[in-house]
Parts: structure tokens; C-alpha cells; sequence
């Protein structure tokens, strides 16, 4: 099966789900509640967008998403992507950049916590058993490109109940990892 992907937008020609996530979609995952409250009121602001492609959610096969993340931040923690282990944990996910800069945050459940700096043309891979979450740490928007095998689900609510034990904040021009006192 062959697909097409603009590198400048991220768009697929051939999309079979769309999801966007605006900041209230992302309550009880910023640090911050009250200015993430403000941004909302002050215009409900797309955080990003995933373009979804699924072949079938039958074993082996895989499926790919090309997520497009904006610039900004909530209280001085970088926008990011809500984050989530597999619902099958033993299944890894591989990111390749492909426009813009940022951060893959990854965690297991013993809370070892890593991180991979991402820019174009950079590959991370997700070890099974990681929960991941993608941060812009830049000034436009962060494209990448995820494959993973199609039955690994998603489990958003660990992470939307416990956070990540670490926290992407700004810090001049550049960013910090810092510990979540919330954790």
C-alpha cells in the first residue's frame, strides 16, 4: 500500500481518522490548571493534530500517524501531545522527525524516565512497556512521523491520573526537565 506525505505540513493524501486536540482536550494533563483554564477562555487554542492511517487493527499489521504539534506553552510547560502506554505494553513504536524540534518523553511503570531530543531527519525508538508523550521545544511546529503494530491500543488514563514524572519547562531560550512535584 503506498501513501503520500507533504514533509512541509504532515498531511497524508490518504487519511483515515483525524483527531484534534485542542486545550481543553487536555485538562489533567498540563501542571498548571489555572492557565490552562486562560487559554481556554481566551480562545480554546489546537495544541495538535493527529493524522491517523490504518490499514486493519489485526495483529502484524502496522499503522502510522503523522502528528503535527504547535508552539506555545501552558504556564511555562511546552505544549505536548497527552501521552499513553500501549494497552499491549510488550509493543514498541518507533518516531521519526520530520520538521521543527522537540523532546520524546518516555517512562515506564518502575519509573525509569528518558528522554530523546528530536529534530528533522531524527528516529527514536519506544521500548515496550514505555509510556511516551511528544513536546514541542521549539519556536514552529513539530511534525513526526509514528509507526506502531496496529492492535497496541492506547491507555490515556494512567498517564491523565499520575502524569509523567518529569515536566518539559521553558527556561530562557531553551527548556529544562524537571521533576513534577505532582507525581
Amino acid at each position: 500500500m503506498l501513501n503520500e506525505i507533504d514533509l512541509e505540513t504532515g498531511k497524508l493524501r490518504d487519511i483515515k481518522n483525524i483527531v484534534v486536540r485542542r486545550a481543553s482536550d487536555m485538562r489533567g494533563f498540563f501542571s498548571n490548571s489555572e492557565a490552562l483554564e486562560k487559554l481556554i477562555e481566551s480562545g480554546d487554542p489546537i495544541i495538535y493534530e493527529v493524522f491517523e492511517w490504518k490499514y486493519s487493527s489485526s495483529p502484524g499489521n502496522l499503522s502510522y500517524a503523522v502528528t503535527v504539534l504547535r508552539s506555545g506553552d501552558v504556564g511555562g510547560e511546552f505544549y505536548m501531545t497527552k501521552g499513553h502506554y500501549h494497552e499491549k505494553e510488550e509493543m514498541g513504536e518507533l518516531y521519526i522527525c520530520l520538521r521543527g524540534r522537540g523532546l520524546l518523553l518516555m517512562q515506564n511503570r518502575e519509573g525509569d524516565v528518558k528522554w530523546s531530543e528530536m529534530k528533522r531527519g531524527n528516529i527514536a525508538y519506544v521500548p515496550p512497556g514505555y509510556a511516551h508523550r511528544s513536546i514541542n521545544v521549539g519556536d514552529e511546529e513539530f511534525i513526526f512521523l509514528a509507526v506502531y503494530p496496529s492492535d497496541a491500543g492506547h491507555n490515556y488514563g494512567d498517564i491523565k491520573e499520575k502524569g509523567f514524572r518529569k515536566l518539559v519547562m521553558k527556561k530562557g531560550d531553551g527548556y529544562e526537565v524537571v521533576d513534577n512535584e505532582k507525581y
